[in-house]
């Protein structure tokens, strides 16, 4: 049996880009930002991002990796957890995409959450998040 599925649809909000820069020069541009995400469906709640890429605004070409601290409910069950997503685009596509929970992170009814985590566009641009996860069945069902 595989593990349960919730997905929500987000928007983001307040980007503070930050002035990290790296003392390594490469092909691509650096950068780093801060972002709030809003998330609705059966994820429900708020995340602060950490953003990091590597990427071409005139080719668009590059790579993200994202680590979001959220606070909300998986399916009703209430608490924190982190979890990070990474991909890679031509300009033209996604790919090489990574996602996972980040084990030990999880807070009151999500205590030992892990699984993986997954972005999609839609053609009206919309982002979506899939959690692939699983909470022992000891976990309290309420946060405490």
């Amino acid at each position: 049996m595989g593990m349960p599925t919730a997905s929500a649809t987000f928007t983001t909000s307040d980007f503070e880009v930050t002035d990290f820069v790296p003392d390594v020069t490469t092909a691509l541009p650096t950068g780093h930002l801060r972002m709030r995400k809003v998330y609705t469906g059966e994820v429900a709640g708020r995340s602060v991002t950490q953003f990091t890429s590597a990427f071409d605004q005139a080719s668009g070409v590059g790579t993200y990796v994202a680590l979001e601290s959220f606070e909300g409910a998986v399916e009703g069950r209430t608490g924190c957890f982190n979890f990070v997503h990474a991909a890679s685009t031509s300009g033209q596509d996604r790919a090489d995409e990574y996602g996972l929970i980040v084990r030990g992170s999880g807070t009151g009814a999500l205590v030992g959450i892990s699984g993986t985590v997954s972005l999609t566009i839609d053609d009206e641009g919309a982002h979506h998040m899939t959690f692939d996860y699983a909470i022992p069945d000891d976990a309290p069902r309420r946060a405490e």
